[in-house]
């Protein structure tokens, strides 16, 4: 077994040549080790770069896990605790797949409700808002709306990182099918594309997107593909028509 510094110098030389857009991320990326678990903590440019950067990591001998903690530093000023959690809550108040989970928050230490589930209840959610990371807790009923709960999170202005540790119940095995079904309940949701327009396929955790679209709904579904937790890889091959919605 390989000694900790052993695999942090291994992890930081796959950092080194990782480029990205020209630069190169590990000078803005801390590693440390934690019982097998390697987290990552820092500021990355953009979300490609972070779930590129975690993606690598797992590949690294004597990583049990990576915990990832970057925060996508868009250059936007962060928002207030407050102002983040209440818009990550409006997302899941007003989207549909939620409305039989109970809906609560942390706030001033104390955990409220928002919202008891319409019907029977199938889950709940807790959010956390802290310097721009948002932590979801609870249990949800299928892999794809852990997903989607955390892209929701994701649209949210003002976040910099979302930490999912949505359960899943009763339990599912996750495989490329689940992440191209999660996909296209997020394009579905995305008021910004067209999903008819747009087919996905999944292998190895790399997504290949396929299809039409205005220019600007073509980088948004790439954007809710990068965004998708488990998605290690984005191929955008969607066609640009200037007439496409």
């Amino acid at each position: 077994m390989q000694s900790s510094e052993a695999v942090l110098t291994q992890a930081r030389a796959a950092l080194a040549n990782l480029p990205f857009h020209g630069q190169h991320l590990h000078p803005t990326i801390n590693l440390r080790l934690s019982d097998g678990a390697l987290i990552l903590e820092g500021d990355v440019p953009d979300i490609v770069a972070k779930t590129r950067a975690a993606a690598r990591m797992r590949k690294i001998d004597g990583v049990s896990c990576v915990i990832d903690h970057l925060r996508v530093a868009n250059g936007a000023a962060p928002a207030g605790d407050g102002e983040l959690r209440n818009a990550v809550c409006e997302r899941l108040l007003q989207a549909v797949d939620f409305r039989s989970c109970k809906i609560c928050v942390h706030a001033k230490g104390r955990l409220e409700t928002l919202r008891e589930a319409v019907g029977e209840r199938s889950g709940w959610i807790e959010v956390n808002t802290v310097d721009g990371i948002v932590t979801l807790r609870g249990q949800v009923i299928s892999l794809s709306h852990m997903r989607l709960a955390g892209v929701l999170a994701w649209w949210s202005p003002g976040c910099q990182c979302v930490v999912n540790e949505l359960e899943i119940a009763p339990a599912e095995r996750d495989n490329d099918e689940e992440i191209t079904e999660a996909l296209r309940l997020v394009l579905e949701s995305d008021p910004l594309v067209n999903a008819d327009q747009i087919s996905i396929r999944t292998e190895n955790r790399v997504v290949t997107l396929e299809g039409y679209a205005g220019e600007g709904a073509r980088r948004q579904a790439e954007r809710d593909a990068w965004y998708l937790h488990g998605v290690e890889e984005v191929i955008n091959r969607i066609e640009r028509r200037p007439d496409a919605v």
